[in-house]
């Protein structure tokens, strides 16, 4: 079984910083893109950030040179560096990878249960 933790949300005011984590546990044999996404009350969805194994990353255009996404392979950790925080960027923030459990499988994509990011006018 796998499962994806996230932390470190909360309350920030207009301007702010906030970094977040997703720490991937279980049976893994490798992690291949790790994401990013969020949802606002009444609204779907949304891809904010993107990262492949190599290290390629692809963000929101509303997020693009504000908020940074990283990884650390050998922690199967993925990070969100988010500066200069907007009203517009509450929500619930999701991570997502796509896990593969043995060398014979193929991945199988894999959600965690959602932190939450309030940023105050």
């Amino acid at each position: 079984q796998v499962q994806l933790v996230e932390s470190g949300g909360g309350l920030v005011q207009s301007g702010g910083s906030l970094r977040l984590s997703c720490a991937a546990s279980g049976s893994i044999y490798i992690i291949h893109d790790m994401a990013w996404y969020r949802q606002a009350p009444g609204k779907q969805r949304e891809l904010v950030a993107a990262i492949g194994r190599g290290g390629g990353t692809n963000y929101l255009d509303s997020v693009k040179g504000r908020f940074t996404i990283s990884r650390d392979n050998t922690q199967n950790t993925v990070y969100l560096q988010m500066n200069s925080l907007k009203p517009e960027d509450t929500g619930v923030y999701f991570c997502n990878a796509d896990i593969a459990t043995s060398r014979y499988q193929s991945p199988s994509t894999y959600w965690g249960q959602g932190t939450q990011v309030t940023v105050s006018s």
